[in-house]
């Protein structure tokens, strides 16, 4: 009688334990909101790359990336389109939303243009939404452009709308990746010159999808959207989200 209460307290014991490993590692969604520095491209843009591509295949398998960025999409154009409210409604507990917006709110002259005070609000029923639904959301400042000085310096191009991406994530206490300061960083390590090998940068008739050639210093290509998710990926752990416990580890070597 002793040998089997003991083998049931061990049984329960084990499951009780199993559950508990199970719990913690529920799936989970990760959500990219965002614009075309974030996008999956079409095959005929390549090899134009959103750094939400490559950012994929860094999780293991409790993770799916969903990602939902746009080309062209502010954050008054992505909710007037009605691609926010499906994501709002779908989020579950412990999930995960990546904000990345600036880039086309931030232009007057663009159809999406959002005025500052819109912009904050908008950032701020983002992350209402998302913590009604107890997921985490998490603030990225817009990724930089590639623009230098006389003086071979990178230049500030989102310095307004940064600030209030930072602004809004103190004062909602949400998790910061300040994608800007840190691309910006990057690109001056690359330096001028050598930057455009991050970005769609093509010589007439190197690639049949731009015959005339590219110059364009705010899209990334494979490389630079790499570099950029490696960002994101290093900025995770470095603000030790949870979601960090679930990326990929490099195999041991023995």
């Amino acid at each position: 009688m002793k040998f089997k209460l003991t083998t049931l307290v061990l049984t329960l014991f084990s499951l009780g334990l199993m559950s508990f490993l199970s719990g913690e590692r529920k799936p989970l969604t990760v959500y990219l909101i965002g614009d075309s520095t974030i996008s999956i491209k079409e095959t005929r843009y390549y090899p134009e790359t959103g750094w939400g591509m490559p950012f994929v295949y860094f999780f293991d398998s409790t993770v799916t990336v969903s990602n939902h960025a746009k080309n062209g999409r502010s954050t008054r154009t992505f909710i007037e389109e009605n691609r926010w409210q499906p994501i709002s409604a779908a989020l579950k507990a412990g999930d995960y939303v990546f904000i990345q917006f600036g880039h086309n709110d931030e232009v007057s002259t663009k159809r999406s243009f959002t005025p500052q005070t819109d912009y904050r609000a908008n950032l701020e029923r983002f992350i209402s939404e998302t913590r009604k639904k107890k997921a985490n959301p998490v603030l990225l400042t817009p990724v930089a452009r590639r623009k230098f000085d006389a003086a071979d310096k990178v230049e500030d191009t989102h310095a307004v709308y940064s600030g209030i991406v930072r602004s809004v994530a103190q004062q909602q206490k949400v998790p910061l990746i300040d994608l800007d300061r840190k691309s910006q960083a990057l690109l001056q390590q690359y330096g001028p010159e050598t930057s455009k090998k991050l970005f769609n940068h093509l010589r007439p008739e190197e690639h049949p999808n731009y015959p005339q050639g590219k110059m364009d210093d705010t899209h990334f290509n494979e490389l630079g959207a790499r570099e950029m998710a490696q960002i994101v990926l290093a900025e995770i752990k470095a603000l030790n989200l949870a979601l960090a416990g679930r990326i990929v580890q490099p195999p041991v070597k023995p």
